[in-house]
Order: structure tokens, then C-alpha cells, then sequence
């Protein structure tokens, strides 16, 4: 008895990570420690920017209020790179057209599918350098071909990068180029889990293209497009990077997102305020976006 006793101190001790009340914590703590110190840390500092007159060139901290926010509203320059932001969501619409293509057998499908993905491995600095050649204004392979087919007089060829309008495109196709591959992936995901007796019961019963996609399909894989159109709206409004390395936001601004506009008058300028301002404006927009769409999908299973 007496070895008994001496044993049970031990023994629970040994086996205390044995139980779920104590092990579950344990494993999620480093995932919750790093989303505090990388998301929920630098989002209140930046609230806590946002409403005073911080710049790096006068650090100490004076509170005004929603000063900034008005200021920041009232720029034209925020407001089209706000335009901007929302232009560049059209890639994952197109990857549902893609992946629609990509369904049907055809010869070199395997081949066609794995060149689709390969705008999502290719390290993003690569791929914009490769598009900033292809835009450039004297050895751009797109105006060589638009000029052989005689689309282009190659007295005035078209300046992708130095006008407003045509650097606008440029950016947006590179954006869609990237993201194109993601809305692919997830709507050949949520096709792939179609059951086919599903579509041959309604192609028996006559219905046609848009009927078996649109009344069939699109309801069945509903919650596979609304995770990726969070995903991909979230991706798309928070990205900085394909701006920053083929425009860095110009010419004067015409291509400037929240991202690169948030980094250039918060980081270059050393407007902390306002930089920080710009970079939470869509916060309140993406947060009524995903609890609107996770509302309707679970309607839609209830």
C-alpha cells in the first residue's frame, strides 16, 4: 500500500500531458503567441498611430481624434487608389471561367493544368521583372507583336508603365496573372466534388450549360466559393507587392492600392498617422464582406 501511495503522486505527474484540458492548450499556444505578436499587436498600434499626429520626424504622441481619417477621405489620390483596390478582384472571377475550360477532356489537360498553377509558384519578384520587360517602352514583346500584326503604329507604340490609363491595365493584368491560378484551383476543387450521377440526371432531363452550372453546380459548391472568395478578397486587398515592384504606384499615383499607398506616406513620407489611417480603412469593409458571406452560406446549409 505504501509503494501504491508513493506511486500515484508520480504517476500523475507523468502522465499529466495525457490529458486533453492540459495537452490542447499547450499545442495551440505557440499559434495564438503568433498571431498576437504578428496581427493583433501591430493592428492596435496602428490604431493607436491612427488617431494622433505621430510622424517620425515628431515622435511624441498627441491625440486628434478622426482628423486624420477625414483628412485621409477627403484626398483624391485615396480615393482612386480605393477605386484601384477594388479593380484588382477580377482574377478570381476569371479563374471560374478557366476552371469551367479546364474541366472538359481534352488533349495535354495535365500539361494545361500544371502551366495554370505556375503563376502561383513562380516567386512573385521574378514574375513582375519578367512582366516589367515584356511592358517596357523600348524592348516590350507585347508592342513587337502588336506592331507585326499591325495593331500599333510603331511610330507612337503604346507606353504601358508611363501613361495613367495604360499602366492601370498592365498592373491590373499582372494582378489577375497572379491570382488567376488560386480561383482556379478552388473552383476545380469544388467541381471535382460534384457527384457526376448529379450531372447526368440533369443533362438527361435536358438542362442545357448555364442551367447545369448555375442551378446545379454553383449551389452544390457554394461553400468551396465562398471560402475562396474570402480568401481571394482578402489577398487582394492587402497586397502590395506586384505595384510596388512594376509601378511603385505611378505614374502620378494612377496605380497605387491601400497597401502601397499606406507604405509610401506611412514608411517613405514618415506619416505614421496617416499611413496607418489608410492601411485600416478597409478593415471595417473586409470584416462586413466575411461575416456577410459566412451569414449567407450558413443560412444556406440551415
Amino acid at each position: 500500500m505504501t509503494a501504491i501511495a508513493e506511486f500515484a503522486p508520480r504517476a500523475r505527474h507523468r502522465f499529466l500531458f495525457d490529458r486533453a484540458e492540459v495537452l490542447g492548450p499547450l499545442f495551440i499556444a505557440p499559434a495564438i503567441l503568433y498571431v498576437f505578436a504578428l496581427v493583433a499587436l501591430p493592428f492596435f498600434l496602428a490604431i493607436y498611430y491612427s488617431i494622433s499626429a505621430f510622424t517620425i520626424f515628431d515622435p511624441s504622441y498627441r491625440f486628434v481624434g478622426a482628423k486624420n481619417f477625414l483628412d485621409v477621405m477627403q484626398s483624391d489620390v485615396f480615393r482612386r487608389t480605393l477605386a484601384n483596390t477594388f479593380i484588382f478582384t477580377i482574377g478570381l472571377l476569371l479563374g471560374k471561367f478557366a476552371a469551367m475550360l479546364l474541366m472538359k477532356e481534352f488533349p495535354g489537360r495535365g500539361l494545361a493544368r500544371a502551366l495554370v498553377v505556375l503563376p502561383w509558384a513562380v516567386p512573385v519578384s521574378l514574375a513582375t521583372l519578367a512582366w516589367q520587360w515584356m511592358f517596357d517602352s523600348l524592348y516590350s514583346v507585347i508592342n513587337w507583336t502588336l506592331i507585326a500584326v499591325g495593331l500599333v503604329d510603331a511610330a507612337h507604340p503604346p507606353q504601358w508603365l508611363g501613361q495613367q490609363d495604360l499602366a492601370m491595365i498592365a498592373v491590373t493584368v499582372v494582378h489577375a496573372w497572379r491570382l488567376f491560378p488560386f480561383g482556379v484551383v478552388i473552383f476545380i476543387a469544388g467541381f471535382t466534388s460534384v457527384p457526376k450521377d448529379i450531372l447526368d440526371a440533369a443533362t438527361v432531363d435536358g438542362a442545357g450549360f448555364w442551367r447545369r452550372n448555375y442551378q446545379i453546380i454553383l449551389p452544390i459548391i457554394m461553400p468551396i466559393v465562398v471560402i475562396g472568395l474570402i480568401f481571394g478578397t482578402v489577398f487582394t486587398f492587402t497586397d502590395l507587392s506586384v505595384v510596388y515592384l512594376l509601378t511603385r504606384g505611378g505614374p502620378i499615383n494612377a496605380t497605387q492600392v491601400l497597401g502601397s499607398l499606406g507604405f509610401q506616406v506611412g514608411i517613405l513620407s514618415g506619416d505614421v498617422a496617416h499611413g496607418a489611417v489608410i492601411c485600416l480603412f478597409l478593415f471595417p469593409f473586409l470584416l462586413l464582406v466575411v461575416i456577410f458571406m459566412l451569414r449567407a452560406l450558413r443560412r444556406r446549409e440551415i
